[in-house]
């Protein structure tokens, strides 16, 4: 079972649903037990940095989300989700992350020129480490599709796949069982089920 991670911030009912037509059974919760009893954890998130890193922390789930990685369990951050899992984001002030990865969690608007900020729309995977268990059912060149105004930058030891928007962008991260998508899967297609099965069958 996956436990997504509810706590006021993120796309639950669309990963849910995306989990569930792949035939996962997921559970939409923010209580230890049941984080705990989940074989893999997905952390979801919309919206800002640290009103997100700071839901967190107010429900302790932090803290929690911190020793189920350290013990070993499948971790994968979606999107904002994903952007938690570092050490610091710099979005309207610096707030302190999850440390699960190390880097720094970016403005795109300075990095990208006269492109449009939100990066908004499709763009194709250009896959660093193919033999990482997510990009299993992915080939360079797929794309998939993002919603974001920042990005995770000084993460090159982590960095699984990035996409092309001004600057190479780390689209698919990984720091051992703590993995992480900066798109959505569950709004990828095909491309993006394929991520979230690989996901599944992970081994922890």
């Amino acid at each position: 079972m996956i436990a997504v991670v509810d706590y006021g911030v993120g796309n639950l009912y669309s990963l849910t649903c995306s989990l569930r037509h792949i035939g996962v059974q997921a559970v939409i919760t923010r209580e230890e037990s049941e984080l705990r009893a989940a074989e893999k954890i997905l952390l979801p998130g919309v919206g800002a940095f640290g009103d997100a890193a700071d839901k967190l922390r107010a429900l302790k789930l932090d803290v929690l989300l911190k020793e189920q990685a350290a013990q070993g369990k499948p971790l994968l951050g979606v999107c904002l989700g994903m952007q938690l899992l570092f050490d610091v984001g710099e979005e309207y002030g610096m707030h302190a992350g999850l440390g699960l990865i190390h880097g720094h969690v970016i403005s795109l608007a300075p990095q990208v020129g006269t492109l449009k900020v939100p990066h908004m729309g499709w763009n194709s995977l250009d896959i660093a480490k193919p033999d990482d268990p997510l990009m299993a059912g992915v080939k360079k060149g797929d794309y998939v599709y993002f919603v974001h105004s920042f990005y995770a930058s000084d993460c090159e030891p982590a960095l699984v796949a990035t996409a092309q928007y001004g600057v190479p962008v780390a689209a698919v991260v990984r720091n051992g069982n703590v993995c992480g998508t900066q798109f959505h899967p569950e709004k990828s297609g095909e491309v993006g089920l394929r991520i979230l099965s690989a996901f599944a069958k992970e081994a922890a």
